[in-house]
């Protein structure tokens, strides 16, 4: 059980209940990390500008990002996250046997040189204190653009904030991802 209660959808303001079913069409059901943070609006508001911003665009292909926040939250310890952003990459089109491989990227042949690069990256900087070195850094810039580069860290910086958020609140996980983790068998630090 989670440390806070969601808040009921129906209780919500109508421009938060807004944003809160766009979240949930975006995910496929609605976060309860988001109806806790409902809250607060302003922090609903700012939140929601920030996730269309890092997921609303750019060049970087949408799985990949799904993949760096979920390497990214394991490493931070955050279950909810990972488990949401596992599903969001088999949702945006990943192999759930690419997800189950994750860990593996640095050997496995699903995944190229550029998506090691950016899932090393993604893995030093979940830890505290952050572990990307000079020269992941290097590698990294070798496979992306500086554009790129910020769309990567800009995934990395969310889920900085949804990783402390969530994993200090316990917020219990929903049917939809739940039972996608459980069929697919993805790896969670928790087991």
């Amino acid at each position: 059980m989670g440390r806070l209660e969601p808040i009921e959808r129906e209780a919500l303001s109508e421009d938060v209940r807004t944003l809160v079913d766009l979240g949930a069409e975006m995910m496929g059901f609605t976060p309860n990390d988001a109806l806790i943070m409902a809250r607060n609006p302003q922090l609903t508001k700012a939140l929601s500008a920030l996730v269309g911003a890092v997921y609303g665009g750019g060049t970087v292909d949408p799985g990949l990002k799904r993949l760096i926040g979920y390497i990214n939250s394991t490493a931070a310890g955050c279950v909810y996250c990972q488990v949401h952003t596992a599903h969001g990459a088999h949702n945006a089109g990943i192999e759930a046997l690419k997800i189950q491989k994750a860990w593996e990227f640095e050997t496995s042949d699903l995944f190229s040189d550029a998506e090691r690069a950016a899932l090393r990256v993604a893995l030093g900087a979940g830890k505290t204190p952050n572990e990307v070195t000079d020269a992941e850094f290097a590698d990294l810039k070798s496979y992306f653009t500086d554009d790129e580069i910020v769309e990567i860290l800009s995934v990395i910086g969310m889920f900085g904030f949804l990783n402390r958020w969530n994993s200090t609140l316990a917020t219990e996980l929903e049917s939809t991802p739940l039972s996608f983790a459980k069929t697919t068998q993805i790896q969670t630090t928790d087991g």
